[in-house]
């Protein structure tokens, strides 16, 4: 069974969202994503200042197995990116939920947060794989 911190909201496609004090939100890829992808060599983050929807693909990720699409869990602007996975990928690996956050986006709807999955939602998605 995978870490599942239960102060995030999940997506079925494998990222997570968290709240920050300033009202922004910290997007990264799972632990059972980075696992399943592998060692991460390369990471292709949005620009700051990029609109994304949810649902749409904003970054890739790519490991010693494959590249995947990252896609947004919520709709707004990117207000920053984690710029040390630039020279350390495999910060994902590592900190999945913590130094290895891919960007910050500033929702445009936070109600599509109620579209997400809590850790118990998200855990019956991975069961099922």
């Amino acid at each position: 069974m995978s870490n599942l911190p239960t102060e995030l909201k999940y997506a079925k496609s494998h990222e997570w969202a968290r709240k920050e004090s300033d009202g922004t939100y910290t997007v990264g890829i799972t632990e059972h994503a980075q696992e399943l992808l592998g060692d991460m060599v390369f990471v292709e983050l949005p620009e700051v200042g990029d609109t994304v929807s949810a649902g749409e693909d904003c970054a890739v990720a790519e490991s010693v197995k494959a590249a995947s699409d990252i896609y947004s869990p919520i709709s707004g602007e990117i207000v920053a990116v984690n710029e040390e996975l630039e020279d350390s990928p495999e910060l994902v690996n590592s900190g999945a939920f913590t130094e290895g956050w891919l960007f910050r986006v500033k929702a445009s709807d936070e109600a599509e947060l109620e579209n997400l999955l809590d850790a118990d939602g998200y855990q019956a998605v991975i069961d099922e794989e």
